[in-house]
């Protein structure tokens, strides 16, 4: 049998941001790193009912989803000054299947029901989408995302002292589809269309949504996982606690979020304040130009055309 590597070596490619090659796997395109990962995991890894699996595609609000449902599922086991997140980057709490879980199911805290990942809906390993376990799916203005990812990437290209392709080179790619796990839009509508054929299964949020009523949805999200929150906590203000303790302004704050690395050590370290930038809706006016977010708007409408989702 060929191995991973030998597979991906045949598969179509494109420069990405970073003048390195991104390789399109079953309709999406990934670097070598993470399609590795996927194909992993597909074969290796076994959820269980209680799985409570994060997707998302890359710089769509995952850091804060991560943080909400991790202090949701643990508000019993800690304090407000206990608690993990705290003092652990939300990544660093919730693993990553791709490359946390690829190897094995069994590299986990039996205690934290939570994984996360980028990987499209059509594919998650097997055992996720036949499982009982919940999925929670949060996407974001495409004009958003696509800013927050390549300033994200530049950050990371710049402590490699690599230079990055122009912004407007990265609109282009973009707008073809080529950019991390994408195209964006078959990424969002994977889910999009899986959570109305099982709204038991996937909760499917909106970053612009979650921003503007956050503790309407962390109240929702909690119900949708298996743990609500009682009268008397809500009463007692536990809601507001834990929006209060993930907010961007709390987290970013943090020592561990300004000073620390995650997964340092290793070839993929990323210093935590990177995933630090604003956490504001519409901050992509400082970057695009009206002819630019028009153009996107325009593909974004008609790639949605007749699912019933707007962004």
């Amino acid at each position: 049998m060929a191995s991973f590597k030998e597979i991906i070596s045949t598969l179509p490619r494109r420069k990405n941001l970073g003048h390195n090659d991104i390789f399109l796997y079953q309709g999406f395109w990934c670097d070598t790193f993470f399609i590795e990962g996927v194909m992993r995991a597909q074969q290796n890894f076994r959820s269980q009912p209680s799985d409570i699996v994060i997707c998302s595609a890359p710089k769509t609000g995952t850091t804060w989803l991560k943080s909400l449902t991790f202090a949701i599922v643990t508000r019993s086991t800690f304090d407000d000054s206990t608690n993990p997140l705290l003092n652990n980057l939300s990544h660093d709490c919730v693993p990553f299947l791709e490359v946390d879980l690829a190897q094995s199911s069994t590299n986990r805290d039996p205690k934290n029901p939570l994984l996360a990942t980028h990987v499209p809906y059509s594919s998650l390993p097997r055992s996720i989408i036949d499982s009982s376990c919940k999925i929670v799916y949060i996407c974001r203005d495409p004009k958003d995302s696509f800013v927050s990812n390549y300033l994200f990437l530049l950050r990371i290209l710049a402590s490699e002292d690599m230079k990055p392709i122009a912004l407007e080179a990265a609109f282009e790619l973009y707008c073809e589809g080529v950019s991390s796990y994408g195209p964006y839009w078959d990424h969002v509508l994977g889910f999009w269309k899986a959570s109305l054929d099982r709204p038991d299964k996937i909760l499917f949020l909106k970053y612009e949504e979650l921003i503007e009523n956050t503790v309407v949805y962390v109240k929702k999200l909690a119900d949708f996982i298996g743990y609500p929150f009682s009268s008397e906590e809500i009463k007692n203000g536990s809601v507001d606690k834990i929006v209060s303790m993930c907010s961007f302004e709390n987290l970013s704050n943090l020592e561990v979020n300004k000073s620390g690395k995650h997964r340092e050590g290793t070839p993929r370290a990323v210093e935590n304040k990177t995933f630090f930038r604003k956490g504001k809706v519409g901050d992509w006016e400082n970057y695009l130009t009206p002819e630019m977010a028009a153009r996107l708007d325009s593909i974004m409408l008609q790639k949605l055309n007749g699912s019933g989702l707007t962004l």
